[in-house]
């Protein structure tokens, strides 16, 4: 069963046309202050996270490559060559 809200108000009061701006200076601490939250990598995860990468982009590559030449083989041989 549905109910008809048409017509009726919210409790809530209407948001405020001009919200405050965030200071260039206010920013920058906040963005400095998260920085210094993350954790980061060290030297040797980093080197492994890229070898995995790249052997993973390298692999996929290989995937397209063959799929692609064999789909224009397959076509070639289908429709001929001129």
């Amino acid at each position: 069963m549905a109910i008809d809200t048409r017509g009726e108000t919210s409790d809530k009061p209407a948001p405020s046309p001009k919200k405050k701006r965030t200071t260039p200076a206010l920013f920058y601490r906040q963005v400095v202050a998260e920085l210094r939250k993350v954790i980061w990598p060290t030297r040797k995860d980093l080197i492994t996270y890229t070898t995995v990468v790249l052997v993973f982009v390298l692999i996929m590559v290989g995937i397209v490559s063959a799929l692609d030449f064999l789909f224009t083989e397959g076509v070639l041989r289908l429709f001929g060559s001129s």
